[in-house]
Protein backbone atom coordinates (compact mmCIF):
# COMPACT_ATOMS: atom_id res chain seq x y z
CA UNK A 1 0.00 0.00 0.00
CA UNK A 2 2.81 2.40 0.88
CA UNK A 3 4.55 1.52 -2.38
CA UNK A 4 1.36 2.15 -4.36
CA UNK A 5 1.00 5.66 -2.98
CA UNK A 6 4.69 6.49 -3.03
CA UNK A 7 4.74 8.07 -6.53
CA UNK A 8 1.70 10.18 -5.68
CA UNK A 9 3.21 11.40 -2.42
CA UNK A 10 6.48 12.22 -4.16
CA UNK A 11 4.64 14.11 -6.86
CA UNK A 12 2.64 16.08 -4.28
CA UNK A 13 5.81 16.91 -2.36
CA UNK A 14 7.54 18.18 -5.49
CA UNK A 15 4.52 20.29 -6.39
CA UNK A 16 4.41 21.87 -2.93
CA UNK A 17 8.10 22.70 -3.13
CA UNK A 18 7.58 24.35 -6.52
CA UNK A 19 4.65 26.42 -5.26
CA UNK A 20 6.62 27.48 -2.18
CA UNK A 21 9.62 28.49 -4.30
CA UNK A 22 7.39 30.48 -6.65
CA UNK A 23 5.75 32.27 -3.73
CA UNK A 24 9.12 33.13 -2.22
CA UNK A 25 10.37 34.46 -5.56
CA UNK A 26 7.23 36.55 -5.94
CA UNK A 27 7.63 38.01 -2.45
CA UNK A 28 11.28 38.81 -3.13
CA UNK A 29 10.43 40.49 -6.42
CA UNK A 30 7.67 42.49 -4.77
CA UNK A 31 10.00 43.58 -1.99
CA UNK A 32 12.63 44.67 -4.49
CA UNK A 33 10.06 46.60 -6.50
CA UNK A 34 8.75 48.34 -3.39
CA UNK A 35 12.17 49.50 -2.19
CA UNK A 36 12.44 53.29 -2.11
CA UNK A 37 14.92 55.11 -4.36
CA UNK A 38 16.38 58.18 -2.59
CA UNK A 39 18.02 59.38 -5.83
CA UNK A 40 14.66 59.61 -7.55
CA UNK A 41 13.28 61.30 -4.46
CA UNK A 42 16.09 63.86 -4.58
CA UNK A 43 15.31 64.70 -8.20
CA UNK A 44 11.61 65.18 -7.52
CA UNK A 45 12.36 67.21 -4.41
CA UNK A 46 14.78 69.52 -6.21
CA UNK A 47 13.14 69.80 -9.62
CA UNK A 48 9.52 68.66 -9.38
CA UNK A 49 7.94 67.45 -12.62
CA UNK A 50 7.01 70.21 -15.05
CA UNK A 51 5.16 67.81 -17.33
CA UNK A 52 2.63 67.17 -14.56
CA UNK A 53 2.67 70.67 -13.14
CA UNK A 54 4.30 69.35 -9.97
CA UNK A 55 6.48 72.04 -8.36
CA UNK A 56 9.79 71.37 -6.66
CA UNK A 57 9.41 70.63 -2.93
CA UNK A 58 12.54 72.70 -2.31
CA UNK A 59 10.66 75.89 -3.10
CA UNK A 60 8.70 75.59 0.15
CA UNK A 61 10.74 73.22 2.31
CA UNK A 62 14.24 74.49 1.56
CA UNK A 63 17.46 72.91 0.40
CA UNK A 64 17.76 69.31 1.64
CA UNK A 65 14.58 69.73 3.67
CA UNK A 66 15.81 72.58 5.86
CA UNK A 67 12.99 75.06 5.46
CA UNK A 68 13.75 78.72 6.14
CA UNK A 69 10.05 79.64 5.97
CA UNK A 70 8.81 79.25 9.55
CA UNK A 71 5.26 78.21 8.64
CA UNK A 72 6.62 75.36 6.50
CA UNK A 73 8.15 72.44 8.39
CA UNK A 74 11.73 71.32 8.34
CA UNK A 75 11.69 67.83 6.86
CA UNK A 76 15.38 66.90 6.91
CA UNK A 77 16.14 63.96 9.17
CA UNK A 78 12.50 63.14 9.75
CA UNK A 79 11.67 59.43 10.01
CA UNK A 80 11.10 57.92 6.59
CA UNK A 81 7.98 56.02 7.68
CA UNK A 82 6.47 59.16 9.21
CA UNK A 83 7.09 61.27 6.11
CA UNK A 84 5.52 58.61 3.90
CA UNK A 85 2.50 58.36 6.21
CA UNK A 86 1.94 62.11 6.08
CA UNK A 87 2.09 62.19 2.29
CA UNK A 88 -0.52 59.43 2.21
CA UNK A 89 -2.64 61.18 4.86
CA UNK A 90 -2.69 64.35 2.77
CA UNK A 91 -4.64 62.42 0.14
CA UNK A 92 -7.35 61.50 2.65
CA UNK A 93 -9.76 63.44 4.90
CA UNK A 94 -7.39 62.73 7.81
CA UNK A 95 -5.14 65.61 6.88
CA UNK A 96 -6.62 67.92 4.31
CA UNK A 97 -4.41 70.90 3.50
CA UNK A 98 -5.04 72.82 0.24
CA UNK A 99 -1.44 72.96 -1.00
CA UNK A 100 -0.09 69.63 0.22
CA UNK A 101 -3.24 67.70 -0.62
CA UNK A 102 -2.99 68.90 -4.22
CA UNK A 103 0.65 67.91 -4.61
CA UNK A 104 0.48 64.64 -2.63
CA UNK A 105 -2.40 63.49 -4.81
CA UNK A 106 -0.18 63.97 -7.88
CA UNK A 107 2.50 61.65 -6.50
CA UNK A 108 2.45 57.90 -7.00
CA UNK A 109 2.91 55.66 -3.98
CA UNK A 110 6.46 54.88 -5.10
CA UNK A 111 7.27 58.59 -5.46
CA UNK A 112 6.00 59.26 -1.94
CA UNK A 113 8.38 56.58 -0.65
CA UNK A 114 11.27 57.93 -2.73
CA UNK A 115 10.88 61.47 -1.40
CA UNK A 116 10.53 60.21 2.17
CA UNK A 117 13.69 58.13 1.83
CA UNK A 118 15.64 61.09 0.47
CA UNK A 119 14.56 63.50 3.21
CA UNK A 120 15.16 60.99 6.00
CA UNK A 121 18.81 60.78 4.96
CA UNK A 122 19.40 64.56 5.11
CA UNK A 123 20.97 66.33 8.09
CA UNK A 124 18.64 68.66 9.96
CA UNK A 125 19.94 72.11 10.81
CA UNK A 126 19.36 73.07 14.47
CA UNK A 127 16.91 75.71 15.57
CA UNK A 128 16.77 77.83 18.73
CA UNK A 129 14.29 78.86 21.39
CA UNK A 130 13.51 82.57 21.17
CA UNK A 131 11.45 83.51 24.21
CA UNK A 132 13.58 83.35 27.37
CA UNK A 133 10.55 84.27 29.50
CA UNK A 134 8.66 81.07 28.63
CA UNK A 135 11.39 78.55 27.84
CA UNK A 136 11.29 77.08 31.36
CA UNK A 137 7.53 76.61 31.11
CA UNK A 138 7.98 74.88 27.76
CA UNK A 139 10.72 72.71 29.23
CA UNK A 140 8.48 71.61 32.12
CA UNK A 141 5.64 70.73 29.75
CA UNK A 142 7.90 68.86 27.36
CA UNK A 143 9.71 66.89 30.06
CA UNK A 144 7.02 66.45 32.68
CA UNK A 145 3.66 67.33 31.16
CA UNK A 146 0.94 69.04 33.20
CA UNK A 147 -0.40 66.56 35.75
CA UNK A 148 -3.43 68.59 36.82
CA UNK A 149 -4.64 68.74 33.20
CA UNK A 150 -3.71 65.11 32.40
CA UNK A 151 -1.24 66.28 29.77
CA UNK A 152 1.58 63.74 29.43
CA UNK A 153 5.22 64.68 28.93
CA UNK A 154 6.00 65.21 25.25
CA UNK A 155 9.29 63.42 25.92
CA UNK A 156 7.46 60.19 26.73
CA UNK A 157 6.67 59.74 23.03
CA UNK A 158 9.04 62.09 21.22
CA UNK A 159 12.15 61.42 23.31
CA UNK A 160 14.13 63.58 25.70
CA UNK A 161 15.96 65.29 22.83
CA UNK A 162 13.03 65.30 20.39
CA UNK A 163 14.32 62.56 18.11
CA UNK A 164 11.01 60.68 18.14
CA UNK A 165 10.45 56.97 17.54
CA UNK A 166 10.49 55.62 13.95
CA UNK A 167 7.07 54.56 12.62
CA UNK A 168 5.25 55.78 15.74
CA UNK A 169 6.26 59.34 16.62
CA UNK A 170 7.96 62.09 14.56
CA UNK A 171 11.20 63.88 15.21
CA UNK A 172 10.48 67.32 16.69
CA UNK A 173 13.94 68.67 17.54
CA UNK A 174 14.68 72.02 15.91
CA UNK A 175 11.28 72.39 14.28
CA UNK A 176 10.05 75.94 13.64
CA UNK A 177 7.99 77.42 16.47
CA UNK A 178 5.35 78.70 14.06
CA UNK A 179 4.85 75.31 12.46
CA UNK A 180 4.69 73.31 15.69
CA UNK A 181 2.30 75.80 17.23
CA UNK A 182 0.07 75.77 14.16
CA UNK A 183 -0.14 71.96 14.15
CA UNK A 184 -1.04 71.79 17.85
CA UNK A 185 -3.71 74.40 17.25
CA UNK A 186 -5.04 72.42 14.28
CA UNK A 187 -5.23 69.26 16.38
CA UNK A 188 -7.12 71.20 19.05
CA UNK A 189 -9.54 72.78 16.58
CA UNK A 190 -10.25 69.53 14.74
CA UNK A 191 -8.53 70.64 11.55
CA UNK A 192 -6.14 67.71 11.61
CA UNK A 193 -7.42 64.18 12.24
CA UNK A 194 -4.48 61.82 11.76
CA UNK A 195 -3.42 61.41 15.40
CA UNK A 196 -6.12 60.77 18.02
CA UNK A 197 -3.50 61.02 20.77
CA UNK A 198 -2.43 64.50 19.72
CA UNK A 199 -6.03 65.66 19.35
CA UNK A 200 -6.73 64.62 22.93
CA UNK A 201 -3.57 66.26 24.29
CA UNK A 202 -3.90 69.51 22.31
CA UNK A 203 -7.51 69.90 23.49
CA UNK A 204 -6.18 70.24 27.04
CA UNK A 205 -3.60 72.92 26.20
CA UNK A 206 -3.99 76.69 26.31
CA UNK A 207 -2.57 79.05 23.70
CA UNK A 208 0.22 80.08 26.07
CA UNK A 209 1.15 76.45 26.78
CA UNK A 210 1.25 75.67 23.07
CA UNK A 211 3.51 78.67 22.41
CA UNK A 212 5.84 77.82 25.28
CA UNK A 213 6.34 74.17 24.37
CA UNK A 214 6.67 74.98 20.65
CA UNK A 215 9.44 77.43 21.43
CA UNK A 216 11.25 74.93 23.68
CA UNK A 217 11.03 72.24 20.97
CA UNK A 218 12.71 74.58 18.48
CA UNK A 219 15.82 74.60 20.64
CA UNK A 220 16.10 70.83 21.08
CA UNK A 221 19.12 69.20 19.44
Amino acid sequence: MNRAFSPFVKSLFVTLLAVSAAASASEAAHGAAAKADPAKGAALYADGDAARGLPACVSCHGAAGNSTITVNPKLAGQHESYLYKQLVNFTTPERNQPVMTTFATMLSDAEKKDIAAYLAAQASKPGAAKNKDTVEIGKRIYRGGIAEKSIPACASCHGASGTGIPVQYPRLAGQHQDYTGAQLTLFRAGGRHNSPQMTTIANRMSDDEIKAVSDYIAGLK
